[in-house]
């Protein structure tokens, strides 16, 4: 994944996405220095906090960090964000360019050369098969008031918003299967980073799997289908939904799979996987598409526990990680640092926040404001936030950071000051005697959720709430939280770096990453417009209103913006700290093995 894709599937604590600006301060530069050089060639071990399951980091099924940084890491596109949130492109994959503003078309070549790692070239295919899945096009389906399928089609299992390539025609593929076009119906705010940022499924791959000649024959399929109506749904297509199915499913995997699964276009090729132990990547020597890797091997292990990683850090056993910061892992990479480890901190695009299931016990407004009046925000960022940050402030949008300069003017009229303090005694006047039970689901390894879980917890309780513990561990709690088995979770959003469309991915009624059933007419009203306007001011004005609505409904309370760690060994050079999802890994193909 390129880190400026827009509708990549949220990684919870988590790459998803909030319309956020680019506004986020530099970080400083590592402690600590080396005399060292850097030379070719070698291997550096980076760690993740948990396991690679899949090729497909799109999909419902795939998505989740590990899984989208590996993608980074071995596929390229026309574009990625850098460090400082700019959007760079990628001359060398090839290029994009409007043709037109009325209506928007969008041209994507590929340029000669660029292939996958089993030698084939990278077509105007696998941006076709990117559209099909992304767009939505086919699908014909109605949901019933639980956001499942009650009549018609849902085929690709797509982990992104479809808001942009849902407003576009049938694509059409020109210059001998190298360029792509693009027409919308409507304008879309964020058509650069639509479509192609990272190439990551070779359709010649899923045509084979699938029964059929090459990726041409699976375009030609393609382009037979009409587009899907979910007023006259028809039957389902038995050929679509094989194809569907596998670019569902068929690239998830725990270990090293057939190695056309595993196909690369990128820097590095993943050279073998040890299921739930490690990864390790291998540089392409054919890549010559983007800035050309040095490394022999990365190998890639994984280590929950920040403090686990640090204490590798310092031993020499790891190269690179970038631990949670809390009070404990800040003081233990401040002692690190006399083994030769260097830190970067910096601001990052992820938030926590507290969201209240709108199905269940909570479906009750004033259930609902009485939990919010409980929440202990300013305690929660005191014991949280602030020993690793003493700055740190309580966060008072959902939409807007700090550093940006709608911040203050929307935290000041969207409601949160309501919820400025706890009010224990307005909340057990809104009880008016009951006691509800509340399942409070967050992830029990990241000790900050815990010391969030138990301030809240005691707060509710006081207030007459029965708050059960239902924190689950690392591999555990996202899919609860998928399944919407809580009433409270807590939880946090990694905002993308750019555009405005992710405000619908979460927000929208039924989109794939609304979670807690939150539904409101205007809020889609809204979200529609947001993505159709390109003018940033009138985008600003529409994310207000957003922002004011969603607080009002009492959809839960942000809670405070988190800090970020890089850090890394003396045996490696060229990692530098970035707040986009894929962190560290956004300039992998600079980093250099130091003897």
């Amino acid at each position: 994944m390129r880190a400026g894709r827009i509708s990549k599937a949220f990684t919870l604590a988590v790459a998803a996405v909030l319309a956020l600006g680019a506004c986020t301060a530099a970080p400083p530069a590592p402690e600590g220095s080396t005399a060292a050089t850097a030379s070719p060639g070698g291997n550096v071990t980076v760690l993740e906090p948990s396991p690679f399951t899949s090729f497909n980091p799109d999909s419902t099924t795939g998505q989740g960090a590990t899984n989208a940084r590996i993608d980074y890491a071995t596929h390229s596109g026309f574009n990625y964000v850098d460090n400082n949130l700019k959007l760079v492109r990628n001359d060398k994959f090839g290029t994009y360019e409007k043709l037109s503003d009325k209506p928007l078309t969008v041209k994507y070549t590929i340029n000669s050369g660029v292939q996958w790692s089993d030698g084939e070239p990278v077509t105007a295919a696998d941006l076709f098969l990117e559209w099909a899945a992304g767009s939505g096009y086919y699908n014909d389906a109605t949901l019933d008031a639980n956001f499942k399928v009650a009549r018609g089609n849902a085929y690709f299992n797509y982990a992104g918003d479809t808001t942009g390539l849902s407003q576009t025609s049938m694509p059409v593929i020109g210059d001998n299967g190298a360029s792509l076009t693009l027409t919308y119906t409507k304008p879309f705010s964020d058509w650069e980073t639509a479509l192609g940022s990272t190439v990551s499924i070779p359709a010649h791959i899923v045509a084979a799997r699938v029964g059929l000649k090459d990726a041409n024959a699976l375009v030609t399929l393609l382009q037979g289908i009409p587009k899907g109506d979910p007023a006259a749904p028809v039957k389902a297509n038995p050929e679509l939904r094989k194809i569907a199915n596998f670019w569902n499913t068929g690239f998830d995997t725990k270990s090293m799979p057939d190695p056309s699964l595993a196909l690369s276009n990128g820097p590095y090729l993943v050279k073998g996987i040890t299921a739930g132990k490690d990864l390790v990547l291998t540089r392409n020597a054919d890549y010559n598409w983007g800035t050309v890797p040095t490394l022999d091997t990365v190998t890639v292990h994984y280590t929950a526990r920040p403090e686990a990683q640090i204490a590798a850090l310092k031993a020499g056993k790891a190269d690179i990680a970038s631990p949670a910061l809390t009070q404990d892992s800040a003081a233990a990479l401040a002692d690190a640092k006399s083994g030769g480890v260097q830190t970067q901190v910096g601001a990052s695009l992820g938030f926590d926040q507290a969201v209240l299931n709108f199905k269940g016990v909570l479906a009750k407004p004033d259930f609902r404001t009485a939990f919010l009046k409980t929440v202990p925000r300013q305690d929660i960022v005191d014991q949280a936030a602030k020993p690793v940050n003493p700055g740190a402030t309580v966060l008072d949008s959902f939409v807007f950071r700090a550093l940006q300069t709608p911040y203050k003017e929307s935290s000041a009229s969207n409601g949160t000051a309501a919820y400025a303090a706890a009010d224990i005694d307005a909340s057990k006047k809104l009880l008016a005697g009951a006691t509800p039970t509340v399942r409070v689901l967050y992830n029990k390894d990241d000790p900050v959720r815990s010391t969030e879980f138990n301030l809240m917890a005691a707060s509710a309780r006081m207030a007459g709430f029965n708050v059960v513990d239902d924190g689950k561990g690392a591999g555990q709690w996202l899919p609860a939280l998928k399944a919407g088995a809580f009433d409270v979770a807590l939880y946090g959003w990694t905002s993308n770096p750019t555009g405005s469309v992710q405000v619908p991915q979460v927000f929208r009624t039924g989109a794939v990453s609304n979670l807690n059933n939150f539904s409101n007419t205007v809020v889609d009203q809204l979200a529609g417009q947001l993505a159709q306007e390109p003018d940033s001011a009138k985008q600003d004005a529409l994310k207000m209103q957003i922002d004011k609505l969603v607080v009002g409904a009492g959809y839960g309370l942000p809670l405070f913006a988190r800090s970020a760690a890089a850090a890394n060994g003396p045996h490696v050079a060229g990692v530098m700290y970035s707040p986009v999802p894929v962190g560290i890994w956004w300039n992998v193909w600079d980093w250099k093995y130091v003897k």
